[in-house]
């Protein structure tokens, strides 16, 4: 049978596809993918921030019964005081220290709770924390920097005060359970690790100078970690959770409080 010459460039046509069609397809391919990555990843980010206010919010909850004088469970050292230091609670959330949770082991890494928990932990943050024993928090407990997630307010560590000569110092800070009436008080929030073992100091306890003419002067213990689309969040006294890209200058966050002596 004589097959046409029209219908054998029909069969010619439709055989595959040109080289210019594979590329146009590709060409449009790329496009999409240019444009839906972006939004993947800022939902990827958004969703890490969430997860990251939801450990902050977690550690405050935490902080409150901590805190209160008829709902709070072990304190440590601190036991059958009316007052604590805020080191004891942060021990009591990593679990160092006193509240060691690993056995005879020396050391170990940070890892979920009996629950699944980790409240400790940002989710962008990927670095692992290695817990030592015998150790206090401020005395190296957390380490490296790099790994630590959160930084807890430093004033609520160490209050400055200005000796008999009006020379600026540092003092350990104690706490009542009245603290958890100021509201507008960070408790912790996100840090950059990284800066802190740039600066030298403990990644735990984070503040920005103010008019600070002592300890905190120059900055030398701020360093907030804007990892979440150029934002960092921070947990309050009174449980909430907010975000800023200007955390030291963000209206209404008391950084200048300082618990009476």
């Amino acid at each position: 049978m004589r097959v046409s010459g029209n219908h054998s460039a029909s069969l010619r046509t439709h055989a595959g596809f040109s080289l210019i069609e594979v590329l146009v397809v590709i060409a449009l391919v790329t496009a999409l993918f240019g444009v839906l990555l972006p939004m993947l990843s800022a939902s990827l980010e958004r969703a890490r921030s969430y997860q990251c206010q939801m450990a902050q919010r977690a550690v405050a909850f935490d902080f409150q019964i901590f805190a209160d004088n008829e709902l709070h469970g072990d304190r440590g050292d601190d036991h059958d005081r009316t007052t604590f230091q805020i080191e004891t609670f942060q021990e009591s959330q990593y679990g160092v220290d006193e509240f060691w949770r690993w056995g005879q082991d020396q050391s170990a890494h940070q890892t979920p709770d009996s629950n699944g928990n980790d409240p400790m932990r940002c989710p962008s943050v990927s670095q692992s924390v290695t817990l030592r024993n015998n150790l206090a928090c401020s005395a190296g407990a957390i380490g490296p920097p790099q790994g630590v997630s959160f930084g807890f307010n430093a004033r609520l560590n160490r209050i400055e005060v200005l000796d008999s000569r009006g020379r600026p110092r540092a003092i350990k800070a104690r706490l009542r359970s009245s603290i958890l009436q100021q509201s507008s008080v960070p408790l912790l929030i996100d840090i950059d690790g990284q800066q802190a073992l740039t600066l030298g100091v403990n990644p735990l306890y984070t503040a920005p100078s103010l008019d600070s003419r002592g300890p905190y002067a120059g900055d030398r213990v701020w360093f907030p970690g804007t990892r979440h689309n150029g934002h960092a969040n921070a947990a309050f006294m009174d449980g909430h959770v907010a975000s800023s890209s200007d955390p030291e200058h963000e209206p209404g966050w008391r950084w200048d409080f300082q618990p009476t002596r």
